[in-house]
């Protein structure tokens, strides 16, 4: 049973390395790469203003932050949760940039990049040349979006692991997986109904068709001997 986790990130900006900083972060725990119900979801106050270009991007304003906690406070969570198994985001390099980035505030270590799953990359390995954004991914295989209308960290890690599964051998490996494990599946997923096999005799008509058919052939390999 191998455990890994999910997440997703909302900042102030694109660059952590001017002062930009993380104002969400979501995680969900995968179990043989399928959800287990166990989430992280913080919102966290950045220490700064959030630009209007960026509000309108996440829908998350300095004044919705008022109260909520400063990253150092939630940085112990975080990282038990986060455990030392991998680590999946789209565009993963930008997450784990402004994570590494709040870490490094703090004194704790940046994150392995050994960790690192970006289903970015995985996606642009098998869709070359096509929209690999996650609603691009998403409308590609099916999935939901109507509840999508601004960014969510929490609501993107929930359809990314829907993509995810796509991405690592589609829904019917994710049924099976979910049996074996015993973890929930994405919603997407679906569960076919059992087959039961029946026997279907030949009539009479059939069988006279069948050897007519059969003594026009020459030497037919299953009447010799």
């Amino acid at each position: 049973m191998t455990r890994s986790v999910l997440f997703d990130t909302e900042t102030t900006g694109l660059d952590p390395m001017t002062g930009h900083r993380v104002i969400e972060v979501a995680a969900l725990e995968l179990v043989n790469d399928l959800t287990t119900g166990r989430h992280f979801h913080r919102l966290i106050h950045p220490e700064r203003d959030i630009p209007e270009d960026a509000a309108r991007i996440h829908g998350i304003t300095l004044e919705k932050l008022t109260g909520q906690p400063l990253f150092r406070e939630i940085a112990d969570e975080l990282v038990d949760f986060l455990g030392d198994g991998p680590l999946v985001a789209h565009n993963a390099p930008f997450d784990f940039g402004f994570l590494d980035a709040e870490f490094a505030r703090i004194g704790r270590p940046a994150l392995e990049r050994g960790r690192m799953v970006d289903t970015l990359a995985l996606a642009k390995a098998r869709f070359p040349g096509l929209p690999n954004s996650l609603d691009a991914l998403c409308r590609r295989f099916a999935i939901d979006l109507s509840e999508r209308s601004t960014h969510n960290a929490l609501l993107d890690c929930r359809l990314l692991a829907e993509v995810y599964v796509e991405l690592t051998g589609g829904r019917q490996r994710g049924l099976s997986l979910a049996v074996a494990a015993g973890v929930v599946a994405p919603a997407a997923s679906y569960r076919a109904a059992p087959r039961i096999p029946r026997l279907a005799a030949p009539t009479e008509g059939e069988l006279a068709a069948h050897a007519a058919f059969v003594a026009r052939l020459k030497d037919p390999l299953w009447t010799a001997g």
